[in-house]
């Protein structure tokens, strides 16, 4: 299945947020400059968390939603089309791009035009050099990041080897069905279908030893299992948002990779950490309160700072 497929699931909603914004890249001197005080930032701090969008996994081929060329705006360019002549509307206006103040002064950004990729399923994507750097930072033997918060559903994390319990998945993965009586999770290779915590015909095979119901009872759970995709007006599973706010709470870095920042609440968890920094190719609502936005692709920062931070040849 495809992202598209995957939005095609969801249940019409009309604000998906600013779409279409420039992407923008730094000039080669100010990302050598941007990404080493990136590194200081990681270098100085002891609780550092990581929150992802889905520019950490377009180089895998899958699309982002707000891009140029994102879903969701290809889908509102078809609905102008339709619709005949466009009219200037409120939420029109307040997607026009501007860069003020210090981001201004400090770097010269550049407008990049991009071209879409080609897709790729979701069953076929693989992880991207991010993701697994981002689990590489995350082992025990290296220990900087000690938490990330993806807003993706593509399960690139959980395939490049990062635990369940050193992250959590806000919206949902489509590769992740859970029981509604234990909760115990199936990490699938496959779509498992569905939305909306819906039923998909399997049941839970735990024991009540294996989840703690009996010291010595094999006999199965048998509970119903369901998908963990969120629709639009799904509430967060409220284990995981709460593990994702405390996190941020206590962190003293959060680094938003890939994330335009523009669906809540997720969007303003880096607000909780005491600084954040943004790699993220368009401009975001959190921006002018970031100790730090570097405007490149996430791949591209990430080679970097692994060199500096673990070794070329980690």
């Amino acid at each position: 299945m495809s992202s598209d497929n995957y939005a095609g699931r969801l249940s019409k909603y009309p604000n998906k947020g600013v779409c279409g914004l420039p992407e923008l890249t730094e000039s080669k001197r100010s990302l050598e400059n941007k990404i080493s005080k990136m590194i200081s930032l990681i270098k100085s701090s002891k609780h550092v968390v990581i929150l992802t969008g889905a520019g950490v996994s377009t180089e895998a081929g899958i699309p982002d939603f707000r891009g140029p060329n994102g879903i969701w705006t290809i889908e509102n360019k078809g609905k102008k089309k339709v619709g005949g002549k466009r009219k200037r509307t409120k939420s029109s206006s307040s997607s026009s791009f501007e860069v003020t103040g210090a981001a201004q002064a400090k770097v010269k950004e550049k407008e990049v035009k991009s071209s879409p990729k080609p897709s790729a399923s979701f069953e076929t994507a693989r992880p991207t050099f991010t993701h697994r750097a981002i689990t590489k930072l995350a082992s025990d033997d290296i220990d900087i990041v000690k938490y990330v918060i993806t807003q993706n559903v593509d399960g690139l994390h959980m395939r490049s080897g990062l635990p369940r319990s050193k992250h959590c998945f806000l919206h949902g993965c489509i590769f992740t069905e859970k029981c509604e009586i234990c909760s115990k999770e199936y990490f699938r290779k496959y779509d498992i279908g569905g939305v909306s915590f819906r039923k998909t015909g399997r049941q839970c095979t735990a024991t009540k030893r294996e989840i703690g119901k009996a010291s010595s009872c094999t006999d199965t759970c048998g509970g119903d299992l369901r998908d963990t995709i969120l629709d639009w007006e799904d509430e967060l599973p409220q284990e995981d948002w709460e593990c994702a706010q405390d996190e941020c709470a206590k962190s003293d870095l959060v680094l938003a990779l890939g994330t335009s920042l523009r669906i809540e609440p997720a969007g303003s968890l880096p607000t909780l950490g005491k600084k954040f920094v943004i790699v993220n190719k368009q401009v975001t609502p959190y921006d002018t309160q970031a100790a730090l936005i570097v405007r490149a692709p996430v791949d591209n920062v990430l080679r970097r700072v692994m060199e500096v931070l673990i070794g070329e040849e980690w």
